[in-house]
């Protein structure tokens, strides 16, 4: 056989492609993942390609998320029925039979052996593994041990500093999916910020599935290394780079995460709140690990110190019992501590939650949750309007980061503050700089004009 066709033909052997569904942290893991078939030897393809093995890679917030993972996996049987299909995320952790029982999944992985895939493979192509192999995540957890070079497709790199949640609250299960809190080591962290920057990327997301308790389980000569510590290290890194946290619990702003976020120009002025609720009583209920004043008070410390910080949150609507009153307490607290850019959602019911066993007289009918939602994100849109009025006239250096959506002529781009800059087209690669002044107002972004 001509050499050319032979590796021609390898190539088609070992194809393949993976399907994320969910938050940052699958997605850093998904790479991980994709990196390490790579260097065993297969060549990586979009999951909507024809692919000799399909790596989704799944997500169980919500029942929804449920159902998109099997529509995903039945996607990629049909696009191969040939093909290895290896189902592995926290939906797999969670419902490891529901995902077995689609014909043509050929393995379902735990996220206590998730990104072992590349170990498990020639076990796999044998048919010698077990179908279902879903640990005990108190016992294991797959955690990354190496580099990855970039992330296909993201002009923003995302980096994972820890692992699993030790909380626990009422409406959600991924604590049971993830397993309990664990971190990464600083140095490989540090490591991984270093190729990225190093690779081109200017823009690091930290990323955990409780970002705040990192170095929880850390302790050095008898001294607790947290969050702070860590940015501490990462910012002491060389390069032309800013970090985003991607998410932190009110609880876990302390005054020293206060202080880098003054002092670091590199540490985005933005935070993403997991705040679920402005009423004591439903944080309570949800076992939230804070009430509505220790939000007040941690978030007025940052606004006092920081005052041109901007805002988004995670806020959910109609928990169980929540009263007309106990809405408003979130509403208002939307208004006082100005969060521009909440990701509001309706409760739902989770089964194997303890909300979920709430008696149906206290859940709140669907249609008060829909309404609820729609008055917060109408409350939301009147702090966005104030808020982009403010910054006109301002300048800032934003990172151009493509098409999408668009008015014509125009590149979308990201400020440090996480708002949408529309910069008018030209030669700007995605993934660099550009300095510009803000002069108008386009739907949820600024209209920029160059001034370099």
């Amino acid at each position: 056989m001509d050499s050319s066709i032979e590796v021609a033909c390898k190539s088609r052997e070992k194809r393949f492609g993976v399907a994320t569904l969910g938050c940052k942290v699958n997605t850093f893991e998904s790479e991980f993942i994709s990196h390490t078939l790579s260097a065993a030897g297969w060549e990586a393809v979009g999951h909507r390609e024809v692919a000799d093995l399909y790596v989704i890679n799944t997500c169980t917030v919500t029942g929804e998320a449920d159902k998109q993972a099997r529509q995903e996996v039945r996607r990629a049987i049909r696009r191969n029925p040939d093909a290895l299909v290896v189902v592995t995320g926290c939906y797999a952790q969670m419902n490891p039979l529901a995902c077995a029982k689609i014909p043509g999944v050929d393995l379902v992985l735990g996220n206590d052996r998730k990104l072992d895939i590349h170990r498990l493979l020639p076990d796999l192509e044998r048919g010698q593994l077990s179908k279902i192999m879903v640990g005990d995540l108190d016992q294991q957890v797959s955690l990354p041990d190496a580099l990855v070079s970039g992330l296909h497709g993201h002009t923003r790199a995302f980096v994972q500093v820890q692992q699993g949640c030790s909380q626990g609250c009422t409406f959600c299960i991924i604590h049971r999916a993830r397993g309990p809190s664990r971190s990464l080591p600083a140095e490989l962290v540090r490591r991984q910020v270093e190729r990225l920057v190093l690779n081109g990327y200017k823009e690091v997301v930290i990323c955990g599935i409780d970002l705040g308790s990192y170095g929880d389980d850390l302790v050095d000569s008898g001294h607790q290394y947290g969050l702070s510590g860590l940015l501490a290290d990462l910012l002491n890194a060389e390069g032309d780079f800013r970090i985003r946290l991607s998410s932190i619990d009110p609880g876990h702003i302390d005054d020293a995460l206060i202080g880098s976020l003054e002092s670091d120009p590199r540490l985005c002025r933005h935070l993403h709140l997991s705040l679920q609720s402005g009423s004591t009583l439903i944080l309570k209920r949800m076992k939230r690990r804070y009430d509505a004043d220790l939000v007040y008070d941690r978030i007025g410390a940052l606004r006092r110190r920081i005052p041109d910080l901007v805002l988004s949150a995670d806020i959910m609507v109609g928990f169980p019992t929540e009263t007309e009153n106990q809405f408003r307490e979130t509403e208002h607290m939307v208004r006082e501590l100005e969060i521009a850019f909440p990701h509001v959602f309706c409760y739902s019911e989770r089964a194997g939650t303890p909300a979920a066993r709430i008696p149906s007289r206290l859940q709140v009918p669907t249609a008060i949750r829909r309404q609820r939602a729609k008055r917060l994100r109408h409350t939301a849109s009147l702090i966005r309007a104030r808020l982009f009025r403010s910054r006109l006239g301002e300048v800032h250096r934003v990172l151009i980061e493509g098409d999408g959506n668009l008015p014509t002529g125009y590149q979308r781009a990201r400020a440090a503050d996480y708002l949408t800059v529309y910069v008018p087209a030209g030669s700007d690669e995605v993934g660099c700089w550009r300095q510009v002044r803000y002069v108008g107002i386009h739907g949820d972004g600024l209209i920029a004009r160059r001034t370099t």
